[in-house]
């Protein structure tokens, strides 16, 4: 099985055409995308559609919770509150409770995935620190966790009681380790490099990589 696993879409249609285009090529049999469709970006609608077309797994990301109604978003940056109400206006019923209805969490055999961190998926935390890591490591009940959120990409690996970040944006999964893996942002990368992020993870295999889809992106907003 070849999952297509991506995250942090926040409106940009341009950008998520990039990542499917490259997906395309990949052999992809099921996507899971890892929250936040909406937000910042000027195509929520689009967006929205397009993944609801390719019958991904989705879940919630704090965006679409708090588009949605769901969220509180009174401790949001001011940029992103605006974010949130304009969305609203661009978006359908429907829309609305699709987002509404989102899991926090989705597990299969393979894998679990979550848009923040483990611990307290409901609030949304940023995976940080190492602390905030092995709080997940603690929790995942399976040997790999995707998770988005912060927008860098990044494979955090577990050997015994060491955890360390690795340089590299692939690994082939061993199985005396567990692994988290940030699949970054298709529509507002926060790395310092504008390209487009995703993750293509190989079951099968025990294999999976981080890439990026060659296309320029608008400028960072600032987080929350």
């Amino acid at each position: 099985m070849r999952y297509g696993i991506f995250s942090d879409v926040h409106g940009n249609w341009e950008a998520l055409q990039e990542v499917l285009q490259f997906y395309r090529t990949e052999g992809i049999h099921d996507y899971i995308c890892l929250g936040d469709i909406v937000g910042y970006g000027a195509n929520p609608k689009e967006c929205l559609d397009q993944i609801r077309g390719l019958n991904a797994v989705c879940i919630a990301g704090n965006h679409d919770w708090a588009v949605s109604g769901r969220l509180n978003y009174d401790v949001f940056h001011q940029s992103a509150k605006e974010a949130v109400d304009w969305t609203r206006g661009k978006l359908a019923s429907e829309d609305m409770a699709f987002l509404n209805r989102l899991p926090l969490m989705f597990k299969n055999d393979d894998f679990v995935a979550v848009h923040g961190t483990l611990s307290e998926p409901e609030n949304f935390h940023y995976m940080i620190y190492m602390s905030d890591a092995r709080e997940t490591f603690h929790l995942m009940e399976r040997q790999v966790c995707f998770v988005g959120h912060s927008h860098v990409p990044q494979i955090i690996i577990q050997h015994g009681e060491k955890v360390v970040c690795s340089t590299k944006m692939n690994a082939d999964i061993s199985p005396a380790d567990q692994y988290i893996v940030n699949v970054g942002s298709v529509g507002q990368p926060r790395d310092g490099n504008p390209k487009a992020s995703c993750c293509v993870y190989d079951a099968a295999a025990h294999a999976l990589h981080i890439t990026d889809s060659r296309m320029m992106l608008n400028p960072p907003t600032p987080r929350f």
